[in-house]
């Protein structure tokens, strides 16, 4: 990775989790609130929450990352086989949205200096498949000013692992992709559409959405966000 000029990151998962598909960061906090519900049952409404989400415009560009959450498990939570009474289904959200929001900062706390450190030798690019105000989270964690600019799903139109998002955010760095770091915590989603396009690569791995994805293996893979000075010689 001599050769690399700039840097793409992925946001949710990557920066946000060391790794771990915010599936898993949730259900630790509906754990931490004590709501009564089986994993099996909190995946179906996970789902439905994201379905609705993606339907509605329920997330706006001025929502920091408490608030997005805060709406998030109230839409989770309207799916609840016995659904509970307002109060308790607010109390258990502004819980769960707490919870949340403590566990993501302390991840971008962990992996800011290294974005700091990057920042000083590289452009770099955010491509995110997010709801519409990635760049409020991005300033009320203070770390926006660190990325050339921000190519985000709810915006553009495109998802990944569609690669024309990558292609996007290779074209603002103005470079080629032989040239282009990407780094992100899904295989399928961040890593392989990269690759399509040229780009090397840095897999995040932490636990995945399925069994499946956790037996993935790939010969670029990272444990920690830190590795990445360790990989390109920062």
């Amino acid at each position: 990775m001599d050769n690399i000029k700039g840097i793409i990151f992925d946001y949710g998962g990557t920066l946000d989790s060391r790794g771990v598909h915010w599936s898993e960061v949730l259900w630790q906090g509906y754990q931490d609130a004590g709501i009564p519900i089986d994993k099996e049952t909190f995946r179906t409404i996970y789902v439905e929450g994201e379905r609705a989400l993606a339907r509605e415009r329920i997330i706006l560009p001025q929502d920091d990352f408490h608030e997005l959450l805060l709406k998030k498990v109230a839409s989770e939570l309207s799916y609840l086989p016995d659904k509970p009474d307002a109060a308790t289904a607010e109390r258990w959200s502004r819980h769960v949205a707490a919870y949340c929001d403590q566990a993501a900062r302390a991840c971008i706390d962990e992996a800011r200096p290294v974005l700091e450190a990057l920042h000083e030798r590289f452009p770099m690019m955010l491509v995110s498949n997010f709801y519409g105000n990635i760049d409020e989270v991005l300033r009320s964690y203070g770390i926006r000013h660190l990325f050339k600019g921000i190519i985000e799903s709810a915006v553009v139109g495109v998802r990944k692992p569609n690669p024309t998002l990558f292609r996007l955010g290779v074209d603002a760095l103005e470079l080629n992709p032989s040239d282009v770091l990407v780094v992100g915590d899904s295989l399928n989603k961040d890593i392989k559409p990269a690759e399509q396009l040229g780009c090397h690569t840095l897999w995040l791995k932490g636990k995945g959405w399925t069994q499946e994805e956790d037996l993935q293996t790939h010969p670029n893979t990272i444990t920690s966000i830190t590795q990445v000075l360790d990989k390109i010689n920062v």
